[in-house]
């Protein structure tokens, strides 16, 4: 696996960060995820959140899972506007996409939301859930550089609610 360049990261999470307001536009929760192909510049699947389960990156790595092979999937990054949940996080693992760049922490998310009842964020860094797997995945996150342009978004859905 090749690690993504700073470059492809900060293009890659402002189109996610696009795809979380387009889901926000449409009356959803501000999250977009994006699956990148191996060559770093490919993007073979977008997906906005559905809902307080089907979140954006379970979505994806769900249906990832169904249209593409194991080991095309280890060699893609999953990219994402806020750190996966442990829920995510698990759905990465199982379908088997080995990198995840995210822009903002879920700490981060759980200071702009707070107890929000429609967000009740679990405190459980995506680097402790993979670590208690198998299988080496590549983390990169939160980039500082987008990290303001997602809290924004989120500021400006959460305040509203």
């Amino acid at each position: 696996m090749s690690e993504p360049t700073l470059a492809q990261q900060l293009r890659h999470l402002r189109r996610a960060n696009d795809v979380a307001r387009a889901a926000m536009d449409a009356g959803h929760h501000p999250f977009g995820a994006l699956l990148v192909a191996p060559d770093g510049e490919t993007v073979l699947l977008e997906q906005r959140n559905v809902d307080s389960v089907n979140h954006a990156e379970a979505v994806l790595a769900r249906e990832a899972s169904r249209q593409f092979a194991p080991d095309l999937l280890w060699g893609c990054t999953l990219y994402t506007t806020v750190e996966p949940c442990a829920m995510c996080a698990g759905t990465q693992y199982w379908a088997h996409i080995g990198q995840l760049v995210y822009g903002m922490s879920e700490r981060r998310l759980l200071e702009l939301t707070g107890n929000h009842a429609e967000n009740p964020t679990l405190d459980l860094p995506c680097r402790e859930v993979f670590a208690r797997g198998q299988k080496a995945l590549q983390v990169w996150g939160p980039v500082v550089e987008v990290e303001e342009e997602i809290a924004a978004l989120h500021r400006r859905f959460w305040h509203a609610r």
